[in-house]
C-alpha cells in the first residue's frame, strides 16, 4: 500500500468526501491541504489570497504540500489549483499515488451549487458565469490533472451509496 495518496481534481469533485472515506477504510490519516494551510498559517485561504494575492498563496501552498508530502500513511486532498503550479504534480507523482477525480463541468456545477461552503472564486458570478468559469478553468487545468497516475470518473457521485461505490472503485484503481 502506498505511503501517501494525493487526491486531485476541480473544486466540487468530491476530493474531501472521497479522501475522508478512503482514509477511514484504509486506516490512514486524512489531510485536506487547504485546512492544513489554514491551521499552519492561522488564516483562512481567502485571507491569504486577499493579503498576498494568488501568487503568494501558491507559494505557501507549494511549501505546505512539500510538508505534508513527507508524512507517512496519509491521504491528502489537494486544492483544485494545486497540481497546476510549480512542480507540484511531478512532486506528488514522485512521492506517492495520485488519483484524479474527474467530472464534467455540469456535474461540478451541480455539486458546487449544493455545497455548503462559499468558494471565493465563484463569488458575485451569475449561474451562467459560473458555468462558463468552470468550463474554462477545467480546460486549462486538464493537462495537469491528466498527469495523475489514476483517474476516477465521479460524474455519478451524488449520494452516499454512490460515494461508497466511488471509494470502492478508487481502492480498485489503486490496487488496494
Amino acid at each position: 500500500m502506498p505511503a501517501r495518496i494525493f487526491i486531485i481534481g476541480y473544486m466540487g469533485a468530491g476530493k474531501t468526501t472521497v479522501g475522508k472515506a478512503l482514509a477511514k477504510e484504509l486506516n490512514k490519516e486524512f489531510y485536506d491541504l487547504d485546512w492544513y494551510i489554514e491551521a499552519r498559517m492561522r488564516k483562512t485561504v481567502k485571507q491569504i489570497f486577499d493579503e498576498s494575492g494568488e501568487e503568494g498563496f501558491r507559494k505557501i501552498e507549494h511549501n505546505m504540500l512539500h510538508e505534508v508530502g513527507e508524512f507517512e500513511n496519509v491521504i491528502i486532498s489537494c486544492g483544485g489549483g494545486t497540481p497546476c503550479f510549480f512542480d507540484n504534480m511531478e512532486y506528488m507523482n514522485e512521492m506517492g499515488e495520485t488519483l484524479y477525480l474527474k467530472a464534467t463541468p455540469e456535474v461540478l456545477y451541480g455539486h458546487l451549487k449544493m455545497g455548503k461552503s462559499v468558494r471565493p472564486l465563484l463569488l458575485n458570478k451569475t449561474e451562467e458565469e459560473v458555468k462558463v468559469f468552470i468550463r474554462e478553468q477545467l480546460e486549462k487545468r486538464e493537462p495537469f490533472y491528466s498527469k495523475a497516475k489514476k483517474i476516477l470518473d465521479v460524474n455519478l457521485m451524488d449520494n452516499f451509496d454512490k460515494i461508497k461505490i466511488s471509494v470502492a472503485k478508487a481502492k480498485e484503481l489503486l490496487g488496494i
